[in-house]
């Protein structure tokens, strides 16, 4: 089964072929580490993980990088307000950026590069851009000169005059055009700075996923992943800077981007306060909860976080759980040919999560209606295989449910199977709301039903 993917570069969904069948390169813009992750950082993390997961079971070979952006104007005023060491605040916000996605069911990459460590690479690529007539110095500035690449704005869609008009462009004298955007720039001595043939300075954003991508991947790549706010002019810049620096070689042959986190209909922003920690939300859900709601959308569609939803995908995760805790007794068995094909299209089809997730519910409903051993078993493995492929049903049912550990088992079970009939009547399958609904009455519990959920009460 092909896997497809959206590429921005075409605008147009297209099958994935890596320039190698044996050996698959990715690469995904990680964070700027001068705070805690949000949840918007999250998005791009589960994203790009489970596409790892994918090609994983698919090719012999992947190689995935993330770097750490460890030097930038906003860690300097991170540092500067708090009055610690600028290593300092990168060491604590990449640890806990760990810790958090760790959480979250993230896998490590297999790199996670940080700019610090490649100083010496992005002056080489400096020098090499100034070499080829792309890259000129002003000033103790170094800047891409923009005209001296004419498929600049492919990406982004935009041309230059709109590009000037529409973004973060500085209007410096240093710049032959204020297109032009900076590959190097002067340190003053209360800043991170390294020696250069321009003097002392430090990189500019954009060379250094460019440098970092050449040193662990190659010249060129096959998948380059990241936010949709990085498609202009951090991505855009990339293509210029990789194209040009190897005589227009092409720099990546799919780019991938995912769309933005709203909470509850608004932008995330200081001002509103509504900016929600990854490390805050863990404590209110639990990590795979989280996931399972950043994965409710289709990836490249928004995202509009809210308590109900991260609500919904911890009772979601309940009935599934609840499934394989029914599937307990069963022994470990492949599962049947064809049992996750549906599963596995959709995820196939430019990574269609909710697709993919109702087919797993169809398989939790399948499971719960089997009547052999074999094939309950064989359930089970499927449940497990795909939630591998999600990230999801990484634990044991007990472990899950035992979050609930103050409550005792009879309790948690009830609790279990009434959440499962209420998403069973929410679906109009009213024949696996009837089932458990004589399963609740065997144990002694009746079930009152109303527009939000459904109570119950013991009746022996």
């Amino acid at each position: 089964m092909t896997l497809s993917l959206t590429n921005t570069l075409n605008r147009t969904k297209e099958p994935f072929v890596p320039a190698n069948p044996h050996h698959v390169t990715m690469y995904v813009c990680g964070p700027t580490v001068y705070n805690f992750a949000h949840i918007g950082n999250a998005r791009p993390a589960v994203v790009f993980d489970v596409l790892y997961r994918i090609l994983k079971r698919r090719f012999k070979k992947v190689v995935y990088a993330r770097n750490f952006t460890d030097v930038d104007d906003k860690i300097n005023t991170a540092a500067k307000e708090s009055g610690l060491p600028i290593a300092t605040i990168t060491e604590r916000y990449i640890e806990a950026y760990q810790s958090d996605m760790a959480a979250l069911g993230v896998l490590t990459p297999d790199l996670e590069p940080r700019v610090t460590e490649h100083v010496p690479d992005i002056i080489k690529m400096v020098e090499q851009l100034i070499a080829r007539g792309h890259a000129y110095a002003n000033e103790r500035h170094v800047l891409f000169d923009v005209r001296s690449f004419p498929a600049y704005g492919a990406l982004s869609g935009r041309d230059r005059d709109e590009m000037i008009a529409g973004a973060r462009v500085e209007v410096a004298p240093y710049k032959r055009d204020p297109a032009d955007f900076v590959l190097w720039k002067p340190s003053t001595p209360d800043l991170p700075g390294w020696e250069s043939p321009w003097g002392r300075g430090r990189p500019g954003w954009h060379i250094e996923c460019s440098a970092m991508i050449e040193q662990h991947l190659g010249v060129s790549i096959d998948i380059h992943g990241g936010g949709q706010d990085l498609i202009f002019p951090h991505h855009e810049n990339e293509i210029a800077q990789g194209t040009c620096a190897h005589d227009g070689e092409l720099y990546c042959r799919y780019w991938v981007h995912n769309g933005f986190v709203t909470v509850e209909g608004r932008k995330m922003s200081k001002s509103l306060g509504n900016v929600l920690l990854v490390r805050d939300l863990l404590y209110d859900a639990p990590g795979e909860a989280i996931r399972f709601a950043l994965l409710s959308a289709h990836y490249r569609q928004p995202l509009d976080w809210s308590a109900k939803g991260l609500l919904q995908a911890k009772r979601g995760l309940d009935r599934l759980y609840g499934v394989l805790d029914d599937l307990s007794d069963t022994h470990d068995t492949p599962y049947a040919p064809g049992l996750l094909d549906a599963f596995n299209a959709a995820l196939s089809d430019d990574l269609n999560f909710p697709g993919a997730i109702a087919e797993l519910f169809r398989l939790a409903k399948s499971a719960r209606q089997a009547e052999t051993v074999a094939d309950r078993a064989s359930y089970k493995a499927a449940l497990r295989e795909a939630g591998d492929l999600l990230g999801l049903l990484q634990q044991a049912p007990t472990d899950w449910f035992g979050r609930s550990a103050e409550k005792d088992s009879d309790t948690v079970k009830i609790e279990r199977l009434v959440e499962e009939r209420f998403a069973a009547r929410s679906d109009r399958d009213y024949a696996t709301a009837d089932q458990i609904r004589a399963e609740l009455a065997a144990l002694g519990v009746t079930v009152e039903d109303h527009a939000d959920g459904s109570a119950w009460r013991r009746t022996s």
